[in-house]
Protein backbone atom coordinates (compact mmCIF):
# COMPACT_ATOMS: atom_id res chain seq x y z
CA UNK A 1 0.00 0.00 0.00
CA UNK A 2 1.40 3.46 -0.90
CA UNK A 3 2.41 5.74 1.92
CA UNK A 4 0.56 8.94 2.80
CA UNK A 5 3.07 11.30 1.19
CA UNK A 6 2.68 9.53 -2.16
CA UNK A 7 -1.12 9.80 -1.98
CA UNK A 8 -0.88 13.48 -0.96
CA UNK A 9 1.42 14.13 -3.93
CA UNK A 10 -1.03 12.43 -6.31
CA UNK A 11 -3.96 14.44 -4.94
CA UNK A 12 -1.94 17.67 -5.21
CA UNK A 13 -0.93 16.98 -8.82
CA UNK A 14 -4.52 16.07 -9.76
CA UNK A 15 -5.85 19.21 -8.08
CA UNK A 16 -3.27 21.42 -9.84
CA UNK A 17 -4.05 19.92 -13.25
CA UNK A 18 -7.79 20.29 -12.68
CA UNK A 19 -7.39 23.91 -11.59
CA UNK A 20 -5.19 24.71 -14.62
CA UNK A 21 -7.60 23.07 -17.06
CA UNK A 22 -10.51 25.05 -15.63
CA UNK A 23 -8.61 28.35 -15.59
CA UNK A 24 -7.14 27.98 -19.09
CA UNK A 25 -10.31 28.94 -21.03
CA UNK A 26 -10.72 32.12 -18.98
CA UNK A 27 -7.07 33.06 -19.50
CA UNK A 28 -7.42 32.43 -23.23
CA UNK A 29 -10.60 34.47 -23.54
CA UNK A 30 -9.32 37.48 -21.61
CA UNK A 31 -7.57 39.11 -24.60
CA UNK A 32 -10.61 38.52 -26.83
CA UNK A 33 -13.25 40.12 -24.58
CA UNK A 34 -13.51 43.21 -26.80
CA UNK A 35 -13.47 41.22 -30.04
CA UNK A 36 -16.37 41.77 -32.45
CA UNK A 37 -16.45 38.02 -33.20
CA UNK A 38 -16.93 37.14 -29.52
CA UNK A 39 -19.71 39.75 -29.21
CA UNK A 40 -21.41 38.35 -32.34
CA UNK A 41 -21.17 34.77 -31.08
CA UNK A 42 -22.43 35.81 -27.64
CA UNK A 43 -25.47 37.38 -29.27
CA UNK A 44 -26.37 34.67 -31.79
CA UNK A 45 -25.00 31.44 -30.34
CA UNK A 46 -27.70 30.78 -27.69
CA UNK A 47 -30.45 30.77 -30.33
CA UNK A 48 -28.39 28.50 -32.58
CA UNK A 49 -27.75 26.05 -29.76
CA UNK A 50 -31.44 25.94 -28.86
CA UNK A 51 -32.43 25.30 -32.48
CA UNK A 52 -29.92 22.44 -32.73
CA UNK A 53 -31.25 20.94 -29.47
CA UNK A 54 -34.80 21.26 -30.76
CA UNK A 55 -33.95 19.46 -33.99
CA UNK A 56 -32.04 16.74 -32.14
CA UNK A 57 -34.92 16.24 -29.71
CA UNK A 58 -37.76 16.23 -32.23
CA UNK A 59 -36.09 14.12 -34.94
CA UNK A 60 -36.81 10.65 -33.43
CA UNK A 61 -40.46 11.49 -32.73
CA UNK A 62 -41.06 12.82 -36.22
CA UNK A 63 -39.34 9.78 -37.72
CA UNK A 64 -41.62 7.47 -35.71
CA UNK A 65 -44.70 9.11 -37.24
CA UNK A 66 -48.25 8.49 -36.11
CA UNK A 67 -49.56 10.11 -32.97
CA UNK A 68 -46.03 10.85 -31.76
CA UNK A 69 -45.89 13.80 -34.13
CA UNK A 70 -49.17 15.15 -32.76
CA UNK A 71 -47.99 14.79 -29.14
CA UNK A 72 -44.70 16.47 -29.99
CA UNK A 73 -46.53 19.31 -31.70
CA UNK A 74 -48.81 19.87 -28.74
CA UNK A 75 -45.87 19.78 -26.30
CA UNK A 76 -43.88 22.24 -28.43
CA UNK A 77 -46.86 24.59 -28.66
CA UNK A 78 -47.39 24.43 -24.88
CA UNK A 79 -43.68 25.08 -24.28
CA UNK A 80 -43.50 27.96 -26.75
CA UNK A 81 -46.80 29.45 -25.58
CA UNK A 82 -45.84 29.37 -21.92
CA UNK A 83 -42.44 30.82 -22.65
CA UNK A 84 -43.94 33.61 -24.74
CA UNK A 85 -46.55 34.34 -22.07
CA UNK A 86 -44.46 34.06 -18.87
CA UNK A 87 -40.84 34.29 -20.17
CA UNK A 88 -39.69 31.68 -17.66
CA UNK A 89 -37.58 28.96 -19.26
CA UNK A 90 -37.84 26.49 -16.39
CA UNK A 91 -41.62 26.73 -16.23
CA UNK A 92 -42.08 26.29 -19.96
CA UNK A 93 -39.62 23.38 -20.23
CA UNK A 94 -41.11 21.50 -17.27
CA UNK A 95 -44.68 22.09 -18.43
CA UNK A 96 -43.93 21.07 -22.03
CA UNK A 97 -42.14 17.94 -20.87
CA UNK A 98 -45.00 17.06 -18.51
CA UNK A 99 -47.57 17.52 -21.28
CA UNK A 100 -45.56 15.28 -23.61
CA UNK A 101 -45.10 12.56 -20.98
CA UNK A 102 -48.78 12.60 -20.03
CA UNK A 103 -49.89 12.41 -23.67
CA UNK A 104 -47.46 9.58 -24.43
CA UNK A 105 -48.56 7.67 -21.32
CA UNK A 106 -52.30 8.02 -21.87
CA UNK A 107 -52.32 7.12 -25.55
Amino acid sequence: MPDNSYIALLVGVAAAITWLLRALPFAGLAPMRNSELVKYLGLHMPLGVMVMLLIYTLRPGVAAGGLDVLWLGIAVLVTAGLHWWRAQALLSIVAGTAVYVVLMTLW
